[in-house]
């Protein structure tokens, strides 16, 4: 019965149900007994004597983890690689990767050959096939938002134990936690978060590979063969959270691209104690590179080692794909949308009545 109640409730129609009854009834509203300000203390001293220690989040090292996020084709990958030359920390590619990098039978031997200067993704897991008994592949594709009032413990669980194992200082670097900062920010408070952003017409037509002048402003019922980093699976999922994505069939694919990337910025500037743009760091390395490290606490590390591998990468080549007005309208009306849309919300949030009602 279970196992026939978990494909039913995975099917996309009843999540789009369920989540209107959600929506309909305002969500799930936390009670004020879970304001820890407000909440008394407990009068033993010797109850929960132990939780501070759980709070620092440090790995067999000693020394205190650090999270990378971006979107595909940002520059994320280069970040965990720089990570990855640091003497004394452990740098973890993609730990939400359906590649499942700690299972050394099945996570195969591919690496992307864009990915300059990397040979292999996962030599960090190789001693961590406990690993296994938490993740779940819907990570990937579900529950895309997470609130820091949502709770997943094996997802909770997954992420400590990568940080406790780690021989080094422990550094994560994820494509699938944009909208997911939330919850990271509430169960990891003094972690660290650096996010990395991209001009989205170039990273647009990054993601589109070899096929970007031809396919840059395809329609959304013919985006599906280019579709190489799931952005119809991430949208059928946030669509849920945000309802205003455009998933129609007449919708040119990069509106429904820059919806995602908008909303992608706005969590990194919301939550990251860094957020920094992937043009500053091919055109300034040594300084950009110097307030990562600064960011991550690591201010000691020799810079110079690390410029090197940062390679030139040529800007502006959105331009071979469409002009810049055809661009700039699409972007027009998402950012207005989404403006609307946040006022609505925020004024929802106050009681606020909206201007000519009473």
């Amino acid at each position: 019965m279970i196992a026939i109640l978990r494909r039913f409730v995975a099917i996309d129609e009843v999540a789009v149900i369920f989540s209107e009854v959600c929506r309909q009834s305002n969500g799930v509203v936390i009670s004020d007994e879970f304001d820890f300000g407000k909440q008394p203390s407990i009068p033993y001293a010797d109850v929960a004597r132990r939780a501070a220690q759980h709070a620092d989040f440090v790995g067999a090292s000693g020394r205190a983890a650090v999270f990378v996020t971006g979107r595909f084709r940002s520059g994320s990958t280069l970040i965990w690689n720089i990570f990855r030359h640091v003497s004394g920390v452990t740098s973890y590619y993609e730990p939400f990767n359906e590649r499942r990098w700690f299972d050394l039978a099945g996570r195969g031997a591919q690496v992307d050959q864009t990915h300059l200067g990397v040979s292999d993704y996962w030599t960090e897991y190789d001693n961590l096939a406990e690993l296994g008994q938490y993740f779940e592949e819907d990570w990937k594709f579900r529950r895309l938002y997470m609130s820091g009032a949502s709770y997943d413990a094996p997802m909770q669980k997954y992420i400590e134990t990568m940080i406790e194992r780690a021989p080094g200082r422990p550094v994560l670097q994820f494509n699938e936690v944009d909208f997911r900062l939330g919850w990271l920010r509430a169960w990891f408070p003094d972690v660290p978060i650096i996010h990395i952003f991209r001009h989205p017409r170039d990273q647009w037509c990054s993601t589109l590979q070899e096929a970007a002048k031809s396919a840059a402003q395809c329609r959304l019922r013919e985006f599906q063969a280019y579709d190489g980093f799931y952005l119809l699976r991430w949208a059928r999922d946030l669509r849920l959270t945000f309802p205003f994505l455009s998933l129609n069939d007449d919708t040119f694919a990069y509106e429904l691209y820059y919806q995602v990337w908008k909303l992608s910025y706005l969590f990194g500037q919301r939550y990251a104690e860094l957020s920094l743009r992937f043009e500053d760091l091919i055109g300034d390395p040594r300084g950009t590179i110097r307030k990562i490290l600064e960011t991550a606490g690591m201010p000691e590390v020799d810079v110079e080692p690390l410029v090197p591998l940062v390679s030139p990468v040529r800007t502006g080549k959105w331009r071979e794909c469409a002009d810049a007005d055809w661009f700039s309208e699409i972007e027009a009306r998402v950012d207005a949308t989404i403006a609307r849309y946040a006022g609505a919300v925020s004024a929802a949030q106050r009681n606020i009545t909206p201007v000519g009602k009473s």
